[in-house]
């Protein structure tokens, strides 16, 4: 870990436009009790919790780094209304729409859904509560929760644009050139406390979906010199393309920073082995993981993101695929509202649930 190489990133991000969206920096947990519900230090790595779902903004989650500056370049550009798109229970668009109210902006999102009348709870029912407009489109493939939104988001551009407002874009994700600096700035922040507290992670786990996060990891761990190796665990299908974005997106980032590095395709880690059924179809090993870490640290994870990334995790320490002297980092980037949907209740009441 360089102190020099963390300065040099610090610098290029602080040329770029951003508002301060949320709480940070987001703290670090020794997850002590979950180590000894795994074999303790004699067959359990030490295992710190990056606690990103605590970054406030919506009921926090990760997307809080992007929006800040995503939101300030749609101000910039003199952007009045917020349009995004994800799936019904996205935790993307429930940030986006919080975010649109902080910064003042409109927030118009379009939906991705397997019925035509969603229950109204979840994320869905944040984004109402925080005053978004919301278009519902049929999910078309449930491996990769996509719909044929392209066609909406043109609509909406376009009355957005005859009723005399600004439309900013941002893609699925916040997966942008420009959404890549939340986890460049991420990694500085995280670099920084592992250097304070004189840790060396081997690995940083989290949970890859359109792979903005993914980008950002990869390339901030590249230029603050990280100890660790970024591995992703995808919860949705959709490779080759998604790899391709996240090396573009990240190259794009690095391009605007002034900085000289890129990542290749080699740099980018995902392991496909825990989607399971498909995107927000929750996994046993999934439902195990959310209630070893309930029961163990009082610490929630969602059934769609951060139980099958934790869920690797899980699945490397009882292969021994992780070592006991080893120190791993779990990066939780929040989606607590999926928890309160009827589909994560009726599996959960209908015998899913795993018992550790």
């Amino acid at each position: 870990m360089s102190s020099t190489a963390v300065t040099r990133v610090r610098t290029a991000l602080a040329a770029q436009p951003r508002i301060p969206l949320a709480q940070l920096p987001t703290p670090i947990h020794d997850a002590v009790r979950l180590r000894d519900a795994l074999g303790g230090p004699a067959r359990c790595p030490r295992i710190l919790i990056k606690r990103d779902d605590l970054t406030a903004l919506g009921l926090g989650g990760n997307k809080a780094r992007k929006l800040e500056y995503l939101v300030a370049d749609a101000q910039a550009r003199g952007a009045t209304t917020l349009i995004t798109t994800g799936a019904v229970q996205s935790n993307h668009a429930r940030m986006t729409a919080a975010a649109a109210c902080v910064a003042g902006m409109r927030c118009v999102l379009v939906l991705t859904a397997t019925t035509a009348e969603p229950a109204l709870a979840g994320n869905l029912l944040l984004d109402r509560l925080y005053g978004a407009e919301v278009r519902l489109v049929p999910s078309i493939d449930p491996m990769l929760a996509v719909g044929q939104d392209e066609a909406i988001v043109a609509e909406v551009v376009a009355e957005e644009e005859a009723s005399g407002r600004t439309p900013y874009v941002i893609p699925i994700g916040g997966s942008s050139g420009i959404g890549v600096f939340g986890y460049v700035a991420g990694s500085a922040e995280l670099v920084e406390q592992l250097a304070g507290l004189n840790i060396a992670p081997t690995r940083l786990y989290y949970a890859s979906g359109s792979r903005g996060t993914q980008a950002g990891l990869t390339l901030g761990a590249v230029l603050c010199e990280a100890p660790y190796r970024v591995y992703g665990v995808a919860v949705s299908a959709g490779e080759p393309e998604k790899i391709e974005r996240a090396r573009r997106i990240a190259n794009e980032a690095a391009t605007r920073l002034g900085l000289p590095e890129r990542l290749d395709l080699p740099d980018l880690v995902t392991d496909q082995s825990f989607i399971g059924e498909g995107y927000g179809i929750p996994t046993s090993v999934g439902l195990e993981a959310i209630d070893l870490l309930a029961r163990s640290e009082a610490i929630l994870l969602d059934p769609c993101y951060t139980s099958k990334g934790m869920a690797a995790l899980i699945a490397h320490v009882r292969s021994r695929e992780l070592t006991p002297d080893e120190t791993v980092v779990f990066l939780h980037t929040g989606g607590m509202p999926a928890l309160f949907t009827g589909e994560f209740a009726s599996r959960v009441s209908g015998g899913d649930r795993a018992t550790p």
